[in-house]
């Protein structure tokens, strides 16, 4: 009786039940497990961490103070710090902390982080007035502020220097966002003014319409393109000298005193005097920096906002190319082509698409977008610029192209499914009350298959958002110095190159000259793809869900 009870429930199909149930349950905790460990490794790197002063005191050597940040800390076997060359006792239990401090002071430390034996620190402290500086190069500075200094001369010492230190940095931040302004903005405006008046010039020499008046015209042009910039080059003089007016002195915890322009000065604060409601709210500035601002030593410190910039622009004008395209093909197949061998054998190519490695397509796109089409658009529409490449070189159109061709054949499957579901009756419907094929295609077929359409891009954008490999060898580069938007006309620059977010995590992780500085940064910026993946996605999923409300009643 037990036997047979147990065979029907086998084939009651409730083990497969349960057995899907526990699959998708660990995969949902798996992915929110590793969601996790990405967000703490990641938003915990902008919390104010205490500094610790404390002496360390190894056997045998004479002991010296260190005062950083506690980044690390561990349990390994004696026997491993032993065979690294310390001198550790055979005496003792198995194991042996070991800590890893960010030390900072890189201008006066070969490193900037260090590892020490956790059980050879004494007299650990937390001093509230240790400072910490963030710094533009060089990294973060851990010590004591001495004085404040206004050309030289000191204004202020001690504690009274904390006022004046927060005043005058806040002062250099603004001069610096005004420079920042000036040389890109409005010193770009020139530049790309005076290289569209020699180019002009070269075209015209080509054509061989150079004449005494289009020169005349032409210098006109840049006489007044010279006089701009002799204003601004004034300006910057001015801004520059105040940039570097100030200066503090600060002492290191072995009493070491430098002096640091305040120009190279992004934040000055004590962490240890900080409470719970300061660090929040510096926390969250922090955190605004990293997702507005561009990069900096090495992509190790600043923030990411160019690769935000780069990957949503991309993945937008991408998928703007591959959903006609995909929709258009689809339709063709579906609602055109004769059901026979070439469109069956035509299904499969486009399957098979699908699973074509992504640096298949990123060859493809080097050699054919950039090479071949770029190269011909160069010579027939910009000779004037040769040699130099104009877009015959990888940049952001030929990046989205490639994008577009990997994604396609995801489009094309979703949107063949939608249109298979639509009942036949609903077009023999419209055709019999007069409708044309076209108008039945446009006013009924396509709207009620928007769904499906919309489901194409989704996987397209999360395929393609996150893909690194092609994108490597079609546009996206390490470090892009300005947005492919602005305000110099075309306005978008389809051929320059960007930055992106997957070849960013890529490029901290593996190919810094700094590893342990960059690796929150790699976990805050793994952490940002998703989300944006994310966000691309659920607009995508809103606008489906509001287009099968609409056709609901429809499909009924």
């Amino acid at each position: 009786m037990k036997k047979t009870s147990l065979k029907s429930w086998f084939n009651s199909g409730a083990p497969g039940v349960w057995m899907s149930a526990g699959a998708v349950s660990i995969a949902v905790i798996m992915t929110i497990g590793l969601l996790a460990i990405i967000a703490v490794r990641g938003l915990g790197h902008f919390w104010p961490a205490d500094v610790i002063f404390a002496q360390y005191d190894v056997p045998g050597q004479a002991k010296h103070v260190l005062a950083g940040e506690l980044v690390q800390s561990e349990q390994v076997p004696r026997s491993r710090l032993k065979g690294a060359g310390l001198p550790v006792p055979d005496q003792g239990s198995e194991f042996m902390t070991r800590d890893l401090f960010k030390v900072g002071n890189r201008d006066l430390n070969s490193s900037d982080f260090t590892w020490v034996v956790g059980e050879w620190l004494t007299e650990q402290s937390k001093p509230a007035e240790l400072m910490t500086l963030e710094r533009r190069e060089w990294g973060n500075f851990y010590g004591y502020l001495v004085n404040v200094k206004e050309n030289g001369r000191v204004v202020a010492g001690g504690e009274a220097a904390w006022p004046q230190l927060h005043e005058r940095i806040a002062r250099v931040q603004k001069i610096s966002a005004e420079l920042d302004g000036l040389e890109k903005t409005d010193i770009g405006a020139i530049n790309h003014g005076i290289e569209r008046l020699r180019l002009q010039a070269r075209k015209l020499e080509l054509n061989g319409q150079l004449n005494a008046e289009a020169q005349a015209d032409m210098a006109s042009e840049r006489a007044e393109y010279d006089a701009r910039y002799k204003e601004i080059e004034s300006r910057l003089g001015t801004l520059h000298s105040d940039f570097n007016r100030d200066s503090l002195t600060a002492r290191d915890a072995n009493g070491k005193e430098v002096e640091i322009s305040l120009g190279n000065v992004v934040h000055a604060y004590q962490p240890n005097a900080m409470g719970i409601a300061t660090k929040l709210g510096f926390y969250f500035q922090k955190l605004w920096e990293f997702l507005s601002d561009a990069p900096r030593e090495a992509n190790t410190e600043g923030g990411i906002f160019p690769a935000i910039f780069g990957t949503v622009m991309m993945t937008l004008i991408m998928a703007v190319i591959v959903t006609p395209f995909g929709v258009l093909a689809a339709v063709y197949l579906r609602e055109y082509a004769r059901q026979g061998l070439v469109t069956r054998l035509i299904r499969i190519a486009v399957n098979n698409l699908a699973g074509v490695p992504s640096i298949v397509y990123g060859v493809f796109g080097l050699g054919f977008f950039v090479y071949v089409l770029g190269g011909s658009l160069d010579r027939l529409f910009f000779a004037q610029a040769l040699p130099a490449p104009t877009f015959g070189t990888p940049g952001l159109l030929w990046a989205s192209l490639t994008l577009a061709l990997l994604a396609v054949p995801v489009v094309i499957v979703a949107t063949e499914e939608g249109l298979a579901r639509i009942p036949l009756t609903l077009r023999e419907g419209s055709l019999a009350l007069g409708a044309t094929k076209a108008e039945t295609l446009w006013k009924i077929v396509l709207p009620m298959a928007s769904p499906a359409m919309m489901t194409g891009l989704i996987l397209a954008v999360a395929r393609a958002a996150g893909e690194v490999a092609p994108l490597m060898l079609v546009g996206v580069v390490k470090m892009a110095p300005s947005l492919p938007l602005d305000g110099n006309y075309p306005y978008l620059h389809l051929d320059q190159k960007i930055m992106h977010l997957g070849f960013h995590i890529y490029d901290v992780g593996f190919q810094s000259p700094n590893v342990e500085a960059a690796r929150p940064l790699v976990y805050a910026t793994a952490l940002l793809l998703v989300l944006v993946i994310a966000l691309l996605n659920l607009s995508a999923v809103f606008i489906r869900n509001r287009l099968r409300e609409k056709y609901k009643a429809l499909d009924g």
